[in-house]
């Protein structure tokens, strides 16, 4: 198997046009073509980590966060960033980073935080922008359930709960085929006129590619019409953070108890404690404070997330209370879910979880 094949998979539960501007998502070191010998799942690929790696012979580290964050204008092993590169390098070590590809979208990094709390009803807590659009094509009435099938096999058609979501109209299409030309109905040189199904999908935009490959794959015209259009509307899919529900509704103090019990926090700073009970609650692993406004927005009486700055507690307004339960402790789960979903993919592969606990934050007590 190619590391192709895994990355494959990544990027079809993760797609690397949802990451953020900043990130640098992707497959870091290494060839997609090399042959995978088993694959190593972290947080963070460290030098130790890629030690690791080599000790138990797998040559394709999946990590959350990518160790080359920002561009690399030396490589000469002066901070821990290079020694890792350089280590992986020598040693044929591929590293796949799939940060916030993952963090946007519902069922990845803050989803596992909502399975430990026993979150249900989710929703996403910022949908992304721009990530739906809608094909229109003119299909002959006979083939259009061809069509319609192999747009759907592609990946259009999905909306929040619904699969194979569809639109079609009659009518008639007319055209004239030039010298050269071979029609799938009518004469060269004469004006055609066609019963056909004016049929629309809509798709996730990263998407547009392969739903162009298939309609053309699909489609009996030798010349396909279709039109591609964004969309305004947003997917409950995709974007930042996440919403759900507690199974039953919790006194402050309560909440942060499980908080620090359910994460293994050392510590879990928070602003004053409301008064009311804590039932429905926000999200986002990793450094979540830009969505301070958006959780004031949600109606929840918690917003859980990591990073804060002193002046952002201020930020809650005493409307909702503000956890931060530290960045790793807010990740940790990523590396289970990252062997989770490729072990359900390659049942008979190596797919390792790292043994490291690679956070580099202490606390003294």
């Amino acid at each position: 198997m190619k590391l192709s094949a895994i990355i494959s998979v990544l990027e079809a539960i993760a797609p690397p046009a949802l990451q953020e501007s900043y990130d640098n998502c992707g497959l870091l070191t290494g060839d997609a073509s090399w042959p995978c010998r088993g694959v190593l799942c972290t947080l963070d690929a460290t030098e130790e980590v890629v030690e690791e790696a080599i000790r138990k012979g797998c040559n394709l580290i999946v990590a959350h966060h990518p160790i080359v964050f920002s561009g690399l204008k030396k490589i000469n092993g002066k901070n821990y960033v290079e020694r890792t590169v350089i280590k992986a390098i020598k040693n044929d070590i591929a590293i796949y980073a799939i940060h916030t590809s993952l963090d946007n979208v519902i069922t990845g990094v803050n989803s596992r935080m909502a399975d430990r709390l026993g979150l249900v009803n989710r929703t996403v807590l910022l949908p992304r922008e721009k990530t739906l659009r809608k094909l229109y094509t003119f299909v002959p009435l006979a083939q259009v359930e061809t069509v319609r099938s192999a747009l759907f096999a592609a990946g259009a058609g999905q909306i929040g709960r619904y699969s194979e979501s569809s639109f079609g109209v009659e009518g008639k299409g007319t055209f004239k085929a030039g010298e050269g030309a071979s029609p799938f109905v009518g004469a060269p040189g004469e004006r055609h006129v066609e019963a056909e199904i004016k049929l629309e999908v809509v798709f996730p935009t990263h998407l547009q590619h392969r739903l162009v490959e298939a309609l053309r794959a699909a489609h009996p015209y030798e010349e396909v019409a279709y039109d591609v259009v964004d969309l305004t509307q947003t997917s409950d899919e995709t974007g930042s953070g996440l919403v759900g529900e507690l199974p039953e509704a919790l006194p402050p103090a309560a909440f942060l108890a499980l908080l620090k019990k359910t994460f293994q926090a050392a510590v879990v700073r928070h602003t004053a404690l409301t008064e009311g009970p804590i039932r429905r609650v926000a999200l986002c692993g990793g450094a979540g404070s830009f969505l301070i406004p958006k959780a004031l927005q949600a109606d929840v009486q918690a917003f859980v997330t990591a990073d804060l700055k002193y002046h952002e507690f201020f930020d809650a307004e005493g409307r909702l209370l503000l956890c931060d339960i530290g960045h790793f402790e807010s990740e940790q789960f990523t590396t289970d879910l990252l062997a989770e979903l490729l072990q359900q993919k390659f049942t008979t592969f190596a797919v390792l979880k790292s043994d490291l606990n690679t956070n580099p934050v202490y606390y003294y007590f």
